[in-house]
């Protein structure tokens, strides 16, 4: 028995260690990505691969674009959409994750994320659409990473650029040209909250581009996007 606790013991430390070292390699990549863009994320690499199994030469519609250069109107939009507080929270918005806890639970199922942007792009950047316990842990991890590191307009700024938008599409930039045929700069207010509409399900809504649930979420955001603050 002394031998088998020994052994455990063991093991338990090696797994640790790993799981150390595992974070400071992805801190690692939070830092470095502070001053450097990301060429591409886990999310795009997923969707590379599922793409590649139709069509061998496929390739992912993505263009980097700064922040000064994405309409405000877009801006407005997704913060109005995705997270009204993202400039006052730390990376958690626990109201929201509240509601959405109860609304989860009045309806039987997983209806409401409650997900702030922090915490999209952490899941967008390291980790894998999975809805399980250690993606979530590994999420809140990330997350704490990106609001001690990088300042509230970077966090933005690279999501706006890595955010999935349609089958194959990443990014404000490709968004724009893919559905409007203009640069993320030109997008007027209306057909940027049509994009913000978009985020939660985009391969759905690039298929189904007249869903009349669209409408009625472009609708709710144009109304919402005048108190939208931004970083």
């Amino acid at each position: 028995m002394s031998r088998l606790f020994h052994w455990l013991k063991r093991a338990i430390l090696a797994f640790l260690a790993l799981l150390l070292l595992y974070q400071c390699w992805l801190f690692a990549w939070v830092l470095w990505w502070n001053w450097v863009n990301p060429d591409t994320t886990r999310f795009m690499n997923i969707r590379l691969d599922e793409l590649r199994v139709g069509d061998p030469q496929a390739r992912l519609q993505k263009t980097w674009i700064g922040y000064e250069r994405i309409s405000d109107h877009l801006k407005r939009a997704i913060i109005a959409a995705e997270d009204a507080k993202f400039v006052d929270h730390d990376g958690f918005d626990w109201d929201g994750i509240q509601h959405a806890i109860e609304k989860n639970q009045q309806k039987g199922r997983i209806v409401a994320g409650g997900s702030t942007i922090s915490q999209q792009l952490a899941k967008n950047l390291f980790l894998t659409p999975a809805k399980t316990s250690w993606r979530k842990a590994e999420e809140a991890i990330v997350t704490l990473m990106l609001e001690s590191v990088w300042s509230k307009e970077r966090i933005f700024e690279v999501y706006l650029n890595v955010i999935e938008w349609g089958n194959g599409v990443f990014g404000a930039e490709a968004a724009a040209r893919h559905y409007y045929g203009i640069s993320a700069a030109q997008l007027s207010s209306s057909q940027a909250a049509r994009l913000a509409g978009m985020v939660p399900n985009p391969r759905f809504y690039d298929r189904n581009r007249n869903a009349p649930g669209l409408a009625r979420k472009t609708a709710i955001i144009l109304a919402r996007m005048r108190s939208a603050e931004l970083p």
